[in-house]
């Protein structure tokens, strides 16, 4: 089996240091779409480095370092194609506000192998903190087709109950046809995201924006719409990735306001709202 999970699981922990300077985060700012309008006040709380905010998304592409599901494949017991690997889902709880300048030391290690029975999910944490303490902790979960079937633990379901009535807000968000080429600047260069070839090879059309794209493009909509562009309120944000979004499509963003969070669900408007991102929560400090 390609996947060995005892072995895997058995792997130590992996530490490094990173490091960002305001043109990195402007740089994940623009690949997730902020700047448009170019003059618009509240863009250029995500371009202008007189003004800089930091979107706690950033925390996914800080320091330029392979994602999740790259990192998660580099650990010993695990030897896949990555033409099968998919990124399931992503977790993020934030500790306190990201600086727009600073260095971190991370550690990360595998915390579970799930078997699937189709396929496998590798469960990567990843821990970052600064001189002052943590700054963020991520789950990765990465999924990989026709890697299931051994008989190990299925693993919890991340699937939340669906939110009630009508969304407070809707908007829509246009995908740039060099959205994911642009965004692949910041640190993920899978090929599955600009290689016609590559990309057929693993089942799809053509490339397909990554995840995490969709993951900051999203959360900088809620924050935008529903915080008055206040990333510091922002303490957590959970997402599965249900289906993938090609560039030159675009968003609908549907979002409910509840109690200490947003349930959000996306969808790609030009193949009949199919699903995108669901089971999707932004944990948020709402002003008294």
């Amino acid at each position: 089996m390609p996947i060995d999970a005892a072995k895997a699981l058995a792997a130590g922990p992996r530490t490094g240091e990173i490091s960002w300077t305001p043109r990195d985060v402007q740089l994940y700012h623009l690949g997730i779409g902020a700047g448009s309008p170019a003059t618009d006040p509240g863009e250029l709380r995500y371009t202008l480095e007189s003004r800089l905010h930091v979107l706690p998304s950033f925390a996914t592409a800080a320091g330029a370092r392979p994602p999740g599901v790259i990192s998660g494949l580099s650990v010993p017991g695990v030897e896949v194609d990555l033409a099968r690997v998919l990124h399931g889902g992503q977790r993020l709880t934030l500790h306190r506000p990201i600086p727009v300048q600073g260095r971190a030391s991370v550690t990360s290690r595998l915390t579970a192998v799930y078997d699937k029975g189709r396929a496998a999910v590798l469960v990567l944490r990843t821990d970052a903190a600064g001189e002052d303490g943590p700054l963020w902790t991520e789950e990765a979960w990465i999924h990989v087709r026709g890697e299931g079937g051994w008989g190990g633990e299925r693993g919890p379901s991340i699937r939340l109950d669906a939110p009630a009535g009508e969304p407070d807000r809707v908007v829509e968000r246009a995908v740039r046809d060099d959205q994911a080429l642009l965004y692949r600047l910041t640190g993920d260069l899978n090929p599955l995201h600009a290689d016609p070839e590559f990309a057929r090879r693993a089942g799809f059309e053509r490339p397909v924006l990554h995840g995490l794209c969709t993951y900051g493009m999203t959360l900088k909509a809620v924050v935008d719409t529903l915080l008055g562009g206040d990333v510091t309120r922002v303490r957590g944000y959970d997402a599965r990735f249900a289906g993938v979004v090609y560039p030159g499509e675009t968003l609908r963003i549907r979002m409910w306001r509840r109690e200490g969070e947003v349930r959000v669900a996306v969808s790609a408007v030009e193949r009949g709202e199919a699903p995108v991102l669901t089971d999707t929560a932004v944990h948020v400090q709402w002003h008294p």
